[in-house]
């Protein structure tokens, strides 16, 4: 008897082939093989939204050969991603295949392990439609905002724009956050820092926190300096100590969100780069004496639930490794956010004996530092609670021929046991003021001043986002869903509605302007609570208890209606913005040229049009020189958008590259060096041949592509 199943990567196939023997045929759909095509609308507004679906481009020949190989099946199973995606993958499938869509032909696997196919091979079920409508709902929704509102901004700011239902929502939250950055009004505070020398000579600091009165805040450099010369010639006196333990509890394992923030926090990872690594780990790596096999669950989760099976191998793990001291005395559990979807585990290693050590020679260098990450995070968490022993001690100190005292204060900490922090801490996107170890003091011992100085600070406005604090923003907001989180981000940069500088996101001019566009006209669109309530109610056809066609009703109607009335009031109005404008003249009529946005990219073009019709390449300047006559090396991109390198001269000189060009000279020619992929700086003259490795900064060793 033969049986076909299909999965949606390729990569799969080979381990789920393995586990399954023979009798089972795996293929690949490769993805999505039928969508909304982009030409046009692909929605029937005026028949419930009802979607025009088509083969993918591209796709037509695989179909064709899927339909062939289940008129040579007694079998068909379905067995693409277990998430929405997932659900409406195989459905699309059943359709173009001719399933029989009563039959439970649906698997899923939360592992591609032994283990975790056996369990989804002895649980088949039917397409579950209630996930397949919130998909479709989801597409639909996206598909109706971009496709009526992208045309009115390309309109009214500049061509070939586009407005997303979620990513102008994370616009706006970074705008929002330039925004009060500019308002914000720094308050002047300062600090009295103090440097202690103990009876027994060590050394520690302290803080001034107040007088006999109680505590007070110094405002102004006036008031810092009456006590500074309140304290002159004080006598300082340990007069409390308090101490005490605390625990410190280990974080949760990785959800989807909690991935990608830790792995920016950590390595710098972009959230793109994190799930695609994360994808190689789960669909498999071929293991030295395993074979192939998926080393984590599945990736996009935002349960914490944990299979006991698991539990019950880690704690094993840890009992034999670490011994019994590093169990907790109870099983520790997550309780996960109540509108967690909870069809999946949290991720987590699938094997906790397979030590990231021990895989290490199997991996490349983005999945063994991810799957380092999410090991030891995952151990940690059904570790031993970190115990810590903590010291505050109070300082008085008391100068002769004034009333009363002034107050310094110093904390500190040691480990009495560490528990899981002897594998793994959780990083944070604040910086934070540590406390130090104190050298032992009591009540009475005389201290010697070793320094006193006044420091003056102003408060900080609101941080700007990092992708981390963004995610967490996206989450905490309940804005889309852990596997948006990462599209969002890319899409919203290759946009240029945002940039980034380091780490850092910044609103361009660009950004801010649809953003005030859609904040004037199009309040909904960009309210983070009617955004959230929109998921809530996808999750809500997900579980069956909402009707999509009503759902999108219910946006559709106001939203065209509104549009409708924008569209007039605004017919007449073009917004201009200062980015666009260059210092770069027209050498026909003389205006200073603005940038455009074609159909290929960036322009220069006359502002005069139609009297003027004057349009040129906009040129990105290099310091580099072609290697073959000596002419500007100048950036260029080709009609797919990809960037490579040319010479200025063209036509006269056909020089191209894909290799970017550097700051260095040739040591041999002193022609211009070119960077290669792999590293390697080479100079581009054949004569030469010169090539050296490139030079990398270990604090640069982890940024992102």
């Amino acid at each position: 008897m033969s049986k076909l199943l299909i999965v949606e990567s390729p990569t799969k196939v080979k381990t789920i082939k393995k586990y399954l023997g023979a009798g089972y045929n795996v293929t690949a759909s490769m993805g999505h093989v039928r969508d909304l095509p982009a030409a046009k609308l692909s929605v029937d507004v005026k028949k419930d939204f009802a979607p025009k679906y088509a083969v993918i481009k591209g796709k037509e020949k695989l179909v064709k050969e899927l339909k062939e190989k289940v008129a040579e099946s007694d079998e068909v199973l379905l067995a693409t991603d277990p998430d929405r995606e997932g659900e409406a993958i195989s459905w699309h499938l059943a359709t173009l295949l001719e399933l029989d869509m009563t039959k439970a032909n649906r698997v899923t696997f939360n592992e591609i392990t032994k283990t975790g196919i056996a369990n989804g091979m002895s649980a088949p079920r039917t397409i579950d439609m209630d996930l397949v409508n919130a998909q479709q709902a989801r597409r639909i929704l996206d598909r109706l905002v971009g496709y009526k509102l992208s045309p009115f901004i390309s309109q009214k700011i500049r061509r070939g724009l586009s407005a997303g239902r979620v990513q102008s929502v994370a616009v706006k939250l970074i705008v929002d956050r330039e925004n009060e950055i500019r308002a914000f009004v720094p308050e002047e505070y300062w600090s009295l820092d103090a440097k202690f020398i103990t009876p027994a000579r060590k050394s520690f600091s302290a803080a001034f926190v107040g007088d006999e009165t109680g505590k007070i805040k110094i405002t102004n450099k006036e008031q810092a300096d009456k006590y500074l010369s309140r304290l002159d010639g004080a006598k300082y006196t340990v007069t409390d100590i308090k101490k005490g333990t605390r625990k410190k509890n280990p974080a949760p394992p990785f959800i989807t969100s909690t991935l990608q923030q830790e792995a920016s926090r950590k390595m710098g990872f972009q959230a793109q780069r994190t799930m695609r690594t994360a994808q190689e780990l789960y669909e498999g790596v071929d293991i030295d004496g395993i074979g192939t096999t998926g080393l984590i669950t599945y990736m996009r989760t935002d349960s914490l639930r944990i299979s006991e099976e698991a539990r019950a191998a880690t704690n094993q793990f840890i009992l034999d490794t670490y011994g019994e001291k590093y169990l907790p005395e109870k099983p520790r559990y997550f309780k996960s956010r109540n509108n967690a979807q909870d069809g999946h585990e949290a991720i987590r290693p699938t094997n906790p004996a397979l030590t990231p050590e021990k895989v290490k020679k199997n991996l490349s260098s983005d999945q063994y530092k991810l799957y380092t990450l999410i090991w030891k995070r995952f151990v940690a968490s059904l570790m031993a609670t970190c115990i810590q022993n903590t010291v505050k001690a109070e300082i008085q100190a008391v100068t002769e021929g004034i009333d009363g005292y002034c107050v310094f204060s110093a904390a500190g900490y040691s480990v009495k046991f560490d528990g899981f922090t002897v594998l793994y801490e959780e990083s944070t996107d604040e910086e934070s003021d540590e406390e130090g170890k104190l050298p032992e003091l009591k009540v009475g011992d005389k201290l010697k001043l070793k320094e006193l100085a006044g420091n003056q600070h102003f408060t900080q406005p609101p941080a700007r986002y990092t992708e981390a604090s963004l995610i967490k923003a996206l989450e905490e907001n309940g804005i889309g869903r852990p596997s948006t989180y990462a599209t969002i981000i890319t899409t919203i940069v290759k946009r240029e509605y945002i940039k980034r500088q380091q780490k850092i996101l910044h609103p361009t001019e660009l950004g801010e302007a649809i953003t005030k566009l859609l904040n004037e006209k199009f309040p909904k669109i960009v309210n983070t609570k009617f955004t959230a309530g929109m998921e809530t109610k996808l999750d809500e056809v997900g579980e069956g208890t909402e009707d999509y066609i009503a759902m999108l009703h219910e946006f559709y109607d106001d939203f065209d209606k509104n549009l409708s009335k924008v569209k007039e009031e605004m017919k007449d109005v073009k917004i201009q913005l200062e980015e666009d404008q260059t210092d770069i003249p027209c050498d026909k009529c003389g205006r200073m040229m603005v940038i455009k946005t074609g159909r290929y990219g960036k322009f220069l073009a006359c502002p005069g049009y139609p009297e003027c019709k004057n349009a040129k390449p906009l040129v990105t300047h290099t310091n580099a020189k072609c290697p073959v006559c000596g002419g500007e090396v100048i950036e260029k991109k080709s009609k797919r958008g990809f960037t490579f390198y040319g010479c200025g001269n063209w036509p006269d000189c056909n020089f191209m590259t894909w290799d970017k060009p550097t700051e260095e000279k040739c040591p041999n020619c002193g022609k211009s060096l070119f960077k290669r992929k792999g590293g390697i700086i080479a100079c581009l003259d054949e004569s030469c041949g010169f090539e050296k490795k490139a030079e990398r900064k270990k604090k640069d060793a982890d940024k992102d592509e």
